[in-house]
């Protein structure tokens, strides 16, 4: 079976964050080159989320954008998404895969090395660690688990990891290197002046470490 190939950069466009439309914002980032996308509206009605997810899902999915939808395995099938992300307190990992299909991408967040290994053997096909460090896009953050967590669970699987939490532009090439496929990137693109151009930022910094890997 052929190992799943994330993009380096995985953005979460959090609602709450945004100043302008989800559909106009989205486009912003995918003419920059982004080609994986979760969306994550925490204070939305399932409606709202439907209507909005189904929005974004017609707009970047036909562009070969990845689409994933936050916790809400239903919305994420009926929109036509790519695929759902689940937490801790969602669906449990089997639950979401039996709503979403074999077909859909799912992925799990883990903030410790027991529940890594839960989700690492699910059919989940990516698993997302994280705090890796201090962030300011949860009320109540997870403790902290550090690049030396991702070097150490990197052993236990050959799913993707992604790395999660306080990711910044001067930090993203060192995750990669302790071992994560691809970093999640929330408020330090969408409280940049420009998150396009972030986008962008990320996307040339780790292209240019891949290559240097490479070499």
């Amino acid at each position: 079976m052929k190992r799943l190939v994330l993009p380096r950069l995985y953005v979460i466009l959090d609602a709450a964050l945004l100043t302008v439309p989800e559909t106009e914002c989205a486009q912003k980032l995918v003419d920059a080159g982004v080609r994986l996308l979760q969306y994550r509206n925490k204070g939305a009605s399932a409606r709202e989320l439907f209507e909005c997810s189904k929005r974004l899902s017609s707009l970047i999915v036909p562009q070969g954008v990845t689409f994933i939808v936050n916790d809400r395995a239903d919305v994420a099938w009926a929109a036509e998404a790519s695929g759902v992300h689940v937490g801790q307190e969602d669906l449990r990992a089997e639950a979401a895969r039996s709503v979403i299909g074999t077909g859909k991408l799912l992925g799990v967040s883990t903030h410790n090395l027991d529940q890594f290994k839960d989700a690492a053997a699910t059919s989940a096909d990516y698993v997302a660690v994280g705090p890796v460090f201090s962030t300011s896009t949860k009320a109540n953050p997870d403790p902290m688990v550090g690049i030396e967590f991702i070097r150490r669970v990197r052993l236990l699987t050959d799913k993707p990891i992604v790395a999660i939490g306080g990711i910044t532009l001067n930090r993203a090439v060192e995750v990669i290197r302790g071992g994560a496929d691809s970093v999640a990137v929330v408020s330090d693109i969408f409280l940049a002046p420009d998150p396009g151009q972030r986008a962008r930022q990320y996307i040339e910094l780790l292209e240019a470490a891949n290559d240097a890997a490479a070499v």
